[in-house]
């Protein structure tokens, strides 16, 4: 099986990996693959830039290739995740190859106890009136490397100790 997945590190955008990708499941004759990265491209017309018509109108049309972002591909990527992990449960299977091909090109997710010992070493809960409000920082020190629902246990976790 050749290797699919993007990182920031490869110094090229998704959207190109993605291509490139394509391409090499095509000649490798991998449907598995090839109907995956489909799928994820077949969601790009949903990515749309607001305008405003001549008449004063405002409406949207699909962004050009040039115009989208790694972000939009992985937004449109966690959506497909997620809707295949709710297919799974409701099969009761563990995993899929659609969605382990769908992960390799997500940024990997922190560990909780990364994030819980950044949290201890660099958030002083006193300064915040609700430790909620520490979310913030957190996520802009992590980004999309940190799943909020995980800051939010441990938040809760601190605020409570």
């Amino acid at each position: 099986m050749e290797t699919y997945g993007w990182n920031e590190a490869m110094g090229m955008s998704l959207l190109e990996k993605l291509k490139a990708d394509l391409q090499t499941a095509m000649r490798g004759h991998d449907q598995e693959a090839k109907d995956c990265i489909r799928v994820v491209m077949g969601e790009f017309p949903k990515l749309t830039v607001p305008i405003v018509l001549e008449s004063g109108k405002k409406s949207s049309r699909p962004k050009s290739a040039a115009e989208i972002t790694n972000d939009d591909i992985l937004e449109v990527m966690k959506g497909l995740v997620k809707s295949e992990r709710i297919l799974l449960e409701a099969k009761k299977a563990a995993s899929s190859r659609y969605l382990e091909l769908l992960l390799a090109y997500l940024p990997q997710i922190v560990s909780r106890e990364e994030v819980e010992t950044w949290v201890r070493a660099n958030i002083d809960l006193a300064q915040f009136k609700n430790a909620m409000q520490a979310m913030g920082p957190i996520m802009k020190h992590f980004g999309k490397a940190a799943d909020g629902a995980v800051v939010r246990e441990i938040l809760l976790e601190l605020a409570g100790a």
